[in-house]
């Protein structure tokens, strides 16, 4: 249950991290899925680094969402994508 559950929360957090951060990111839900769960794993490095928990709730969830905008940077970074405007 726990990975069905792991699923579900990477979709989230990367459906709200890719509508936050501006600019075009093509692609599909796997990927998004992905964004969030790599973002999950960032956001929780930092949390601990700032010598904060967050293990669930909504901190964790902020957290989340603060590594996956992280990620996606990253992930602009390494493609070559250039933003306009």
């Amino acid at each position: 249950m726990s990975f069905i559950y792991m699923i579900i929360m990477g979709l989230i957090v990367g459906v709200i991290a890719r509508a936050i951060k501006p600019g075009a990111d093509a692609m599909g839900w796997i990927l998004t899925i992905v964004l969030g769960i790599i973002g999950a794993l960032v956001g929780g490095f930092l949390a601990g680094m700032l010598g904060m928990n967050a293990n669930g709730g909504f901190t964790g969830l902020i957290f989340s969402v603060i590594g996956a905008i992280i990620v996606l940077f990253v992930y602009e970074l390494a493609t070559g994508k250039r933003r306009i405007g």
